[in-house]
């Protein structure tokens, strides 16, 4: 599973949303010209995150797109899952599996420990601490100190 770029440009879009004051509507793009990433793109992904419920968008005169929630109650694997659809590793996993072994195998064992580990550190990163991240990453960049990264939530 790698995910695509539409998984990426909804969280960077989503933290552009977020450093806005709350409620503050804003416009596709606007968002798109300061994280660089194609309009027609990043509508069609804002359309899937208004679909799932993390934003909600107006449309007309004043209208743009508004976080639904706070930052710090959307987390990394809602987004990735609102777009790229549930993460799942392993073909036997799937809904449908298409997998001769399924019910029993040490590599399926595997991968759904892999999975769920990878699904635990999305679920527990929420968007704003993922903002408090970059900034960190842009004081350092900044001043060349090194600042300690912040531990998620358990």
């Amino acid at each position: 599973m790698q995910i695509t770029r539409a998984g990426e440009y909804a969280v960077l879009g989503l933290m552009n949303l977020a450093r806005h004051a709350q409620g503050r509507m804003a416009m596709i793009d606007e968002i798109s010209r300061t994280e660089k990433v194609p309009k027609s793109f990043l509508a069609k992904i804002f359309q899937n995150l208004a679909k799932a419920g993390i934003v909600r968008s107006i449309r007309g005169a004043g209208g743009g797109f508004a976080l639904a929630k706070t930052p710090e109650q959307i987390t990394v694997l809602e987004i990735i899952e609102a777009i790229e659809g549930k993460i799942v590793f392993q073909r036997c996993r799937r809904e449908m599996p298409d997998c001769e072994h399924v019910g029993g195998c040490a590599l399926c064992g595997l991968f759904e420990q892999a999975q769920d580990g990878i699904k635990d550190v999305l679920a527990r990163t929420t968007l704003g601490e993922l903002i408090r991240r970059q900034e960190n990453v842009d004081f350092t960049r900044r001043h060349g100190k090194a600042v300690p990264a912040l531990a998620t939530k358990n």
